[in-house]
């Protein structure tokens, strides 16, 4: 019998992208998440079949996955216009406006760029950056 009260858990966000190593390797630094087994890198020269197809990130702290899903074309988000929505983004939280720009440098050196810019907000201060696919990702302080 199924408990009509029960839900299903969130088990993966999934980003579709043109290169999903690369924008693997981008969240994987960005977040501090981990490979799932078999999905590192190949270290031997080899081919990197899981790459060019799906790779999967998980947080050392549990919770839900993020998917990187390869397509072949990928229309970049034109965000703040609308021609091409973003779709879907993530928010991510810091504790102080120190560490937003604490990690908008970690964010530009892994090749991120600033979309957006609302530092100076006294009630929620907050950067909109593009990952290397052009999806859109809030860092704000929360």
């Amino acid at each position: 019998m199924v408990d009509q009260e029960s839900v299903p858990k969130l088990g993966s966000v999934v980003l579709d992208c043109t290169d999903a190593r690369a924008l693997a390797e981008f969240y994987r630094q960005l977040l501090g998440f981990v490979y799932r087994p078999g999905d590192e890198p190949p270290t031997d020269g080899q081919a990197d079949e899981r790459g060019s197809d799906w790779l999967v990130l998980r947080s050392p702290a549990g919770g839900p996955q993020v998917a990187f899903q390869q397509v072949e074309q990928l229309p970049a988000a034109t965000w703040p216009a609308n021609t091409v929505p973003q779709q879907m983004h993530f928010d991510l939280t810091v504790e102080s406006v120190e560490e937003l720009l604490v990690q908008h440098e970690r964010v530009l050196r892994l090749g991120g760029r600033l979309l957006y810019d609302r530092i100076d907000d006294p009630d929620e201060p907050l950067r909109v950056y593009a990952d290397l696919a052009g999806h859109p990702f809030c860092i704000l302080v929360g």
